[in-house]
């Protein structure tokens, strides 16, 4: 089936929160940020910004009716500024006019005067003050303090990983629409519709069911509208219910880079002990997490850097603890993977140091430690593993040892221009990892017409969730898709959602709908089956007829719904579906949080020009664990995108703050995303098609996180490009590699003894 957004999306007839037709008499909104990171307000002044053309109201938190708080895990994140800012773009008011132009216009002439605090923007130094969202947490597996004298082999080192700006094509937004009995309709880019809800509430002080939410789809999100959309809704729910007229807010793309968090920058150490076959038998790591100013979703993105922190590798003793800092940055929030590529990387840093340290390639370690069904994760699942097929399907299919020869041919004839090849395994699991979240609703309509209606609380973000929602209901009642008609997600039709995010937005919310048409199908074929005068297990839809006994009956579709319906059988059902099996208990750190595991394995290929430092994806081949795709071409088109993001996070996105907290990297000139020359020039992509059973959607496992792993391998086949040209360089464990620090390591004694020239010039000049 194709996606059915294609022919909409072509054409330009997709509606996003922009396309929405404005009702007479729209207002516009603006946030006022505050222009430094840290510091108490002593004043605040107005006046001139109210006298501005078109200025209908300016709210500051005096004006809030309910609870000025949007913390969703922790209470600690106020929607408008009180007596102190905490990060740089902080909304301190909001300004409302007759036009975006004006409200804008307006938010300039607003004079704040803040008196300075202490700037914190390393987690490290957050983490020695004590400045802690929540208290650290540790996993523990095994017995690690006495098992590092059996340790053949120890090494020690430290990891960094930067942010990433999520850069959804549509900004961050709100339009809200007042309704009768003071109830509102809010339209939002947001990821989840449940969280805006009930931010809105809590700031207007009315219980949710006064306030639909509802959305379309959105112009890309990537965890960044999962909890940072509430901010926007909740202050145009603000202006709307007050004033009483519908107000709409589209972020500017330098507002939404400015006042936005990213993916959560960590710096981590780790030890790493193998035994004399190359076994890791122990593994440390500390994790420090920089979350910013306020807790968001940091908590939980801490939670799953845990479960994550040994990647497809079993390690019999592990112990990984893990802080979450406040600094004095704009809070940081979900981003494809959610805390998972952090730890990733620390622990493919941890094994490429002990290969470089006993000379060896990293894949020959990475390669006898990957997990096998029965082992145990150090929060106390057992795998089903399949690392070692995706492994050896891709050594084989790609044929890995002749990559790498061609690779040393190549350096070996060229002096200037070297490559790098790498192998980058993945495990990854599906599910949230706060269990109660683990929950999905469906409402299906059937029509006398036998046309068919879907709800579900989904989110259509380019993802093509919508389409695969769409084949659960043909498939169960085997009709033409174009019977079948995806609704929005709606607050008021599907109540308490949960996010579209974890990669569990298509299992959830397919089993839900999944259940709500076989129900409805049981129902119709029960009655077939009377009319019949047989059996229900006798009769069966096919092709939009029924069939007994194998052969097709003059029952088509339409005739049995309308049948149906005047014999007055139900058409419609609400169905609910919460995933079997999952629990964690926090307090032992042990549980079984996933559904299940999906797997892969990545060749990737880079060639590095040693003049200029610039470089070129070669190749990334793989091998993806897809279990049964129910939709290979949108998988592919996942597997494709999530390499792509992965790629950019690994090599270009560098986000940049200065010490006093604010944003460098703060427009597409200074902030580089993967286009389409720094695209790999060739994805190829190997379907690992299994039978085994898991808890997936018709077995079709999870595509949206887990390829974004696989760009991890791009940095660590640069670091052997790298060394090909300079084998005594000494390369940081630090991403992204920008072609700055790839050109710093090409050369890294001659930029050491510059380096010691400039500091002996700057002594002299002192005693002189």
């Amino acid at each position: 089936m194709k996606n059915i957004d294609s022919r909409t999306h072509t054409r330009g007839e997709s509606v996003y929160l922009d396309d929405i037709p404005l009702l007479q008499g729209t207002l516009f909104g603006a946030a006022f940020p505050s222009p430094i990171a840290h510091g108490h307000i002593t004043k605040l002044d107005i006046s001139e910004a109210e006298q501005m053309p078109g200025v209908v109201k300016i709210f500051t938190y005096q004006d809030i009716p309910g609870e000025n708080q949007i913390g969703g895990i922790i209470q600690d994140e106020p929607l408008l500024a009180e007596q102190e800012v905490d990060f740089c773009g902080m909304p301190i008011a909001f300004v409302v006019a007759e036009s975006n132009e004006e409200a804008r216009a307006a938010v300039k002439k607003i004079k704040v005067e803040i008196d300075p605090l202490p700037v914190i923007t390393d987690p490290r130094i957050a983490q020695a003050q004590g400045a802690l969202i929540v208290p650290p947490r540790t996993f523990i597996l095994g017995d690690v303090d006495n098992i590092w004298q059996a340790c053949t082999h120890i090494f020690e080192g430290t990891a960094d990983t930067n942010g990433q700006e999520h850069l959804y094509i549509e900004t961050q937004g709100a339009y809200a629409i007042p309704q009768e009995n003071n109830g509102l309709k809010l339209h939002s880019s947001t990821q989840s519709p449940r969280a805006t809800q009930q931010a809105a509430c809590r700031i207007i002080g009315v219980p949710m069911h006064f306030i639909e939410v509802d959305v379309t789809r959105l112009g890309g999100g990537f965890g960044g509208k999962e909890d940072q959309a509430n901010a926007w809704g909740a202050m145009c729910a603000l202006a709307a219910y007050s004033l009483k007229k519908p107000v709409k807010y589209s972020l500017h793309r330098m507002d939404d880079m400015a006042m936005t968090g990213k993916r959560h920058p960590y710096s981590s150490d780790f030890k790493i002990g193998l035994d004399e076959n190359l076994k890791i038998i122990a593994y440390e790591v500390t994790f420090y997490q920089n979350a910013g100013a306020a807790a968001d979703l940091s908590p939980a993105i801490l939670e799953r850097t845990l479960f994550h922190c040994t990647n497809t590798y079993f390690i019999p003793n592990v112990r990984a603890r893990a802080y979450s800092c406040r600094t004095h940055l704009p809070p940081n929030t979900a981003f494809r993977g959610f805390g998972g590529p952090q730890a990733m990387f620390v622990m493919e840093a941890a094994i490429t140091k002990a290969a470089d340290s006993l000379g060896l390639d990293a894949s020959i370690i990475q390669k006898v430690n990957l997990n096998k069904t029965g082992d145990e994760f150090p929060y106390g699942q057992l795998a089903v593993s399949e690392a070692h097929a995706c492994w050896n399907k891709a050594e084989e299919l790609y044929n890995l040892e002749a990559i790498r020869e061609k690779a040393t041919a190549f350096n070996t004839s060229n002096k200037f221009l070297k490559k790098g090849v790498s192998v980058m395994p993945i495990c990854f699991g599906i599910s949230f990892t706060n269990t109660s979240m683990n929950q999905a609703r469906a409402l299906v309509h059937v029509y006398t017409d036998g046309s068919v209606n879907v709800s579900t609380g989904a989110i259509e973000m380019g993802q093509g969730v919508n389409t695969k929602m769409l084949q659960v209901a043909a498939q169960v009642f085997s009709i033409a898709q174009e019977k079948i008609r995806l609704l929005t997600t709606n607050t008021t039709r599907i109540a308490n959602t949960s996010p579209s995010a974890a990669s569990a937005t298509a299992d959830l919310n397919g089993k839900a709908v999944y259940l709500a048409c076989t129900a409805i199908a049981e129902r119709l074929l029960n009655f077939v089956a009377e009319e019949l005068h047989t059996e229900a297990s006798n009769v069966a839809l096919k092709n939009e007829y029924v069939y007994l006994d194998g052969e097709r009956t003059e029952w088509d579709w339409k005739r049995l719904i309308l049948a149906a319906f005047l014999r007055r059988i139900n058409l419609s059902e609400h169905a609910h579906y919460a995933t079997p099996e999952i629990y964690f208990d926090k307090l032992k750190e042990k549980g079984h949080p996933f559904a299940y595991h999906v797997y892969g394995t990545a060749i990737t290929e880079v060639t590095v020009d040693c003049l200029r430092g610039i470089y070129e994806v070669d190749a990334v081949k793989l091998v993806h664990d897809f279990g049964t795709s129910m939709n290979p071409a949108i998988d592919k088109g996942q597997i494709e995108g999530g390499l792509v993001q992965g790629i950019g996070w690994m090599t270009m996105e560098e986000i940049v703050f200065d010490k006093a907290g604010r944003l460098r990297s703060n427009a597409l000139s200074t902030y580089k995303i993967p286009d389409i020359y720094s695209a790999p020039k060739e994805i190829t992509i190997e379907f690992l098609q299994t039978q085994t059973d898991n808890l997936a959607i018709f077995r079709s496992k999870a595509v949206g996180e887990p390829p974004l792993m696989y760009g991890i391998g791009t940095y660590f086949a640069l670091r052997n490009a790298i060394k090909a040209f300079n084998p005594a360089t000494q390369i940081p464990f630090d991403a992204p590699m920008t072609p700055e620090k790839v050109l710093l390591a090409l050369y890294s004694e001659e930029v050491a003894k510059l380096k010691e020239k400039h500091e002996q010039a700057v002594r002299n000049m002192a005693i002189s």
